[in-house]
Formats: C-alpha cells, structure tokens, sequence
C-alpha cells in the first residue's frame, strides 16, 4: 500500500511538472513572476522530485507541392511531434526517453558521468549515431524543411537507403563522450548494433563509430566522423543492386565539415563518403542562413551534391531557396523552394528534374 500511495503522488508530482512548464510557455521572464507557479504550492518532496525532471517538445507540420515525373502532388503533412524528459537520478546519473507522436519511440537511454568534470560520461541505450556534422542535430536547428542532406540521410540510416530502412539516424548502443578544453574539444566513441531503433541486431558484427570536434576560434567547429562496421539488409536497393535482401555487407563512412555562426551569417558544409559492399557513395553539401534587416526574419540557401553509387553514375544535385520567421524564440514559420535532378520511383534511379514548395509551422518549447 505505501508503494502505491508513493507511485500515485510521484505521478501527480510529474503532471504538475508538466502543467506548470506549458503554462509557462507564453510568458516572458518579466511576467513569469507574476503570479506562483504550481510548482510553488507542491510539498517539499514533490519539489525534489520537478526539479529533477526537464520536459521538452516540438511539432513540425506544413504543406508541400511537388512536381515530380510530370505529375503534381500536393498533401498537408504532421512531419514531426517530439515529446521527451529527461531525469536527473543524482549529479551525475540521468535518464532519457523521447518519443514521436507521428512515428514510434525514438529515443531512451541513460547517462552516468565517470569524472568530476565533463570529461568523461558512459551512455547505455538507443540514441543518435554520431556519424556526420548534421545528424546529432535537432530538426529545430537545421535550416531546411525537409532537414538533413542527401548525403547524411543516406549514409546515418535517415531513411533513404533501403539497405537500411527508415532508422531516424538512430541505433542502440553504448558510448562514450566528453569534453575538454573548456568545451572546445569533444568527442565520442560509440559501439552500436547497426540495426537502427526498437530491434536486435542481425549479425554479429558491431558498428563502431567515432567523433571529434574541435572549435579553434569562436562560432567556428570543425567536425571529423567515421564509421566501421557491417550491415545486414533488410530489404533490395536500386542504389546497390549487388547486395540482396537479407545479405551482411562491408558498411564503412568517413566525413568532414565545418558549423560557422555569428550574427550575420550562419553556415555548415560536410564532404561525406560511404563503402556499401563494393559500391562507393560521395559527395558535399553547403547550407547558410543571413538576416533580411531583422534577426528574425532570414534569408536560407542550400547546394547539395551527392552520388549514390559512383560506378553506375548515380548522381543527384539538390538546391533550396527560401526564408523563415522566427516568431517567438525556437519558434518559426519556413517556405522554401526545392530542386533535385533525379529521384527514385518504381525502384527505378530516374534522372528526371523534381520541383517542390514547402511550407512549414515549427512550435517548440524547453
């Protein structure tokens, strides 16, 4: 009986928590004071136990028309609905778990920090793979609508490759991170299964993945990722008809890139290269983004160049144009025109052109 009596207070401790963070999520810090928050007239365990817990979410919804092999499709689109807490057991051991309203549970792993500092911390569970510049990033802090370049959504398991499947860029694993150097240093070294999220792995190789990032000037990183490991495909790709469904396939990356921000421009670009079987994967991006007269209204522009397999020639240029309002903080509104010269369809690589118009609503709150 005293278990469930704690259980049942636990659980009101927390949708008080929550209650009380979205109330807030209007209000500015001028009028936060002025009235107590729900938190305030909580008993002193019930407060211990909120101060631990952080709840965070975003959506991304909007509208695209694309005009793809002469037809023309247009659809209203719930892209992303993000909920996640994070809890704090002690000072140095956390707990994670994110799940997407529109898709399936994403992320739940826990952290514990091995030194007084941030030197060192251990992560056991299911979390984002550290290959690339872009795919540890949230959607909310990428530029384009449609997020991550062709090269990173390929080669992290983002969905493009069916080799892969739609993993999110996600796996389950252990890892181990830090920073050094006030911060200016970081790296990570991550064993993963390579199977991507909710599933056991099907074979047994690993996947061992490591990162360095280094900031020599400030605003400015420099990023070095690579990959070593073997895959097991679940299903057959026009990209790489060698390997069949079912098959354990050589699964190799390495990328370069930079993240440069200051308060008239912000700009990334990654050179990225992929070893599937024996079919070799490149190519380079560039994104930026410069205010129109106002921090809050700016200017976006991407290139995108990548070659899904350089022996049968499969190379796509992809481009973007367009603009977003932040309206409040991590809040904003995108309309974006995007170009690519070649898309799959049928199974088939056609190197046709394909024309889209994106808009897109972002609500997030901390």
């Amino acid at each position: 009986m005293k278990q469930r009596n704690y259980f049942a207070k636990a659980l009101l401790a927390v949708a008080l928590a929550l209650f009380s963070s979205t109330a807030a999520m209007g209000q500015t810090d001028s009028t936060a004071t002025a009235k107590p928050s729900l938190t305030d007239k909580l008993p002193d365990w019930a407060k211990e136990l909120t101060s631990r817990i952080q709840l965070h979410g975003y959506a991304q919804g909007g509208y695209a028309y694309s005009r793809q092999g002469g037809q023309n499709r247009n659809s209203f689109e719930i892209k992303r609905v993000l909920f996640w807490a994070n809890a704090r057991i002690t000072d140095r051991w956390s707990f994670l778990f994110m799940h997407d309203f529109s898709s399936v549970v994403q992320e739940f792993y826990t952290d514990y920090r091995l030194t007084k500092n941030k030197a060192l911390t251990v992560r056991l569970g299911q979390f984002k793979n550290g290959l690339s510049l872009e795919n540890p990033l949230s959607p909310t802090a990428m530029e384009a609508i449609d997020v991550y370049s062709e090269g990173v959504t390929f080669l992290t398991g983002c969905g493009s490759d069916p080799l892969m499947g739609v993993q999110y860029g996600r796996d389950l694993g252990l890892a181990l991170f830090g920073e050094t150097n006030d911060g200016r240093l970081r790296y990570e070294l991550q064993l993963m299964n390579g199977q991507g999220i909710n599933r056991k792995d099907l074979n047994n190789t690993k996947d061992v993945i490591g990162r360095i990032d280094f900031s020599p000037l400030t605003g400015l990183r420099l990023v070095a990722t690579g990959q070593i490991g073997r895959g097991h495909a679940i299903a057959a790709s026009p990209y790489n008809p060698t390997i069949a469904n079912g098959q354990n396939y050589k699964r190799n990356r390495w990328t370069v890139g930079f993240d440069y921000k200051s308060k008239p421009v912000k700009l990334h670009g990654e050179y990225l290269e992929g070893y599937d079987g024996d079919a070799v994967s490149r190519g380079a991006y560039i994104t930026g983004a410069v205010p129109l007269g106002t921090p809050k209204v700016e200017l976006v522009g991407s290139y995108d160049f990548f070659n899904f397999n350089t022996d049968l020639g499969l190379d796509q240029h992809k481009a973007i144009l367009g603009f977003q309002y932040w309206f409040y903080q991590k809040c904003r509104f995108q309309l974006q025109y995007v170009f690519k010269s070649a898309y799959v369809a049928g199974g088939q690589f056609i190197k046709d052109n394909n024309h889209a118009l994106m808009c897109q609503m972002q609500i997030r709150f901390n």
